[in-house]
């Protein structure tokens, strides 16, 4: 456990033979070894699950299973007997390019698998994956653990943490603070160590109860009084509307007939297991696609928190700065004429560097040094900037603390609380039922208004396997 940016990736990247230590001592069985390169690390049985996915974007899923390995002649049996096996199914002759992160993730976990390892090393692997997946990833790690071999994993939900772990240790600006048996360990005791903090509120800690009181009237200090003033608060004023949208891929129907309207002042959540629209709904929205057939009308100011920071929200090798830019650039506020204003630019992304405590030293800093918590932080900071009508955010939170999360869920509601509409797209059911105050489900590109009497995990989980919408109609 640790922060965002504490060295927890470091320290894997060491173990899977990313990085080499500038000084210390890597003991595997009690022997000191040197792992220069990933290949070193597999002849010593360790396999390491990035927390950045390491897949050739144009191959097939099989092939990216066939890397490093060899082509084995029954790779494919293999495969689907671990996927039987570990209930984390993906098209294996589909390209890695056309797969959300959730699929993406599962194959990342399936290549580590294949290996056999000794000593499996995860970082951060359930940020994408439905509960019913999580529970099975967890049984199968503890199947790993009796057998004798060594699991580490990296993770942010304490619960998690605490429901599968044996043992905990929690770096904090890259030593260890505090290691020690789970069982000796609590919530509060765990956030303190990670973060040097005990104010985090009930959500952070991960607790029963409900969610925080919307924000917006009292103590809303980053509220924009302009916007409050100017009449954007609109108690039911439709921001977004998709009317009969239907969107087609490649032959196939992503989505089918969706009505929605995104509210002024609302957080709208949309759950789903991953390949049920859930993309194609979140770029719809945020203006990068047009439907197929149907109608869209949209604002003009949308921000967009995309489902892969590093491939979709960043340039790794631009700076600050110029990661700030790609989106602020079409804010008049940092154009003159046909020129950026870059002391402008600057000045707003050393407002999200401080605001968001982006673990950097300055906006000089290139974003591909930065954690993967710390980018997340920049794109959410950047985008909210944006979304002066609408905010978009497929799972804002992933990779980040539970000081951070929480940060970005008190902002989310302060923006709604402002007039804008919210939509998130998540595959957490906690964050969606915690953030939502309305709750839809897409099944088979079709999408649900849940009731109040369903929102509850076990209620959208029923609409998430294709249960019966308010009217008794069955879907899926």
């Amino acid at each position: 456990l640790g922060a965002n940016g504490a060295g927890k990736s470091t320290l894997l990247n060491v173990l899977g033979g990313m990085l080499t230590p500038d000084a210390g001592t890597l003991l595997v069985d009690d022997q000191p070894v040197s792992l220069p390169t990933p290949r070193s690390a597999w002849e010593h049985g360790i396999a390491l699950v990035h927390q950045h996915f390491t897949l050739v974007p144009r191959l097939t899923v099989l092939e990216n299973l066939a890397l490093g390995g060899g082509r084995r002649r029954r790779l494919r049996r293999d495969v689907e007997a671990l996927m039987e096996r570990t209930e984390l199914r993906v098209p294996l002759d589909a390209p890695v390019e056309t797969l959300g992160v959730g699929d993406r993730q599962r194959v990342e976990i399936l290549k580590a698998l294949l290996r056999d390892p000794r000593v499996l090393v995860l970082d951060e692997p359930t940020a994408v994956l439905t509960p019913r997946e999580v529970e099975g990833l967890f049984h199968l790690l503890r199947e790993l653990a009796g057998e004798g071999r060594a699991v580490v994993l990296v993770a942010h939900k304490l619960d998690e943490v605490l429901g599968v772990a044996d043992r905990v240790t929690v770096l904090r600006d890259g030593r260890t603070v505090l290691s020690g048996p789970v069982e000796s360990q609590g919530h509060e005791e765990l956030v303190r160590a990670m973060i040097g903090d005990a104010r985090v509120d009930e959500m952070a800690l991960g607790l029963r109860g409900s969610p925080p009181d919307r924000v917006g009237g009292t103590d809303s200090g980053r509220v924009d009084s302009d916007r409050i003033d100017s009449g954007l608060i609109d108690s039911g004023r439709v921001v977004a509307r998709l009317e009969k949208a239907n969107v087609v891929v490649e032959g196939v129907t992503r989505l089918r007939d969706v009505d929605l309207a995104a509210r002024a002042g609302e957080v709208l959540g949309v759950a789903g297991i991953e390949g049920n629209g859930q993309r194609e709904l979140a770029l719809l929205l945020a203006a990068r696609i047009e439907p197929t057939s149907g109608e869209a009308t949209l604002p003009r100011g949308i921000g967009f928190i995309p489902q892969d920071r590093s491939i979709e929200g960043l340039v790794g090798d631009f700076d600050l700065t110029h990661n700030a830019a790609l989106a602020l650039h079409r804010d008049p506020t940092f154009v003159s004429g046909p020129w950026l204003r870059w002391d402008r630019l600057r000045e707003a992304a050393e407002e999200i560097r401080v605001r968001f405590e982006v673990a950097a030293p300055s906006v000089a800093t290139g974003a591909g040094t930065l954690s993967g918590g710390n980018q997340q932080r920049v794109v959410v900071g950047r985008e909210l900037r944006m979304a002066e009508d609408l905010l978009v955010a497929e799972n804002p939170t992933r990779g980040l603390d539970v000081a951070a999360a929480a940060f970005v869920h008190d902002e989310i509601r302060r923006l709604a609380g402002a007039g804008v509409a919210v939509v998130v797209v998540s595959t957490d059911l906690d964050e969606i039922l915690g953030l939502s105050d309305r709750v839809c489900v897409l099944a088979r590109g079709r999408l649900v208004e849940a009731p109040p009497e369903a929102c509850t995990r076990e209620g959208i989980g029923v609409l998430m396997l294709g249960g019966r919408d308010r009217a008794g109609r069955e879907h899926g």
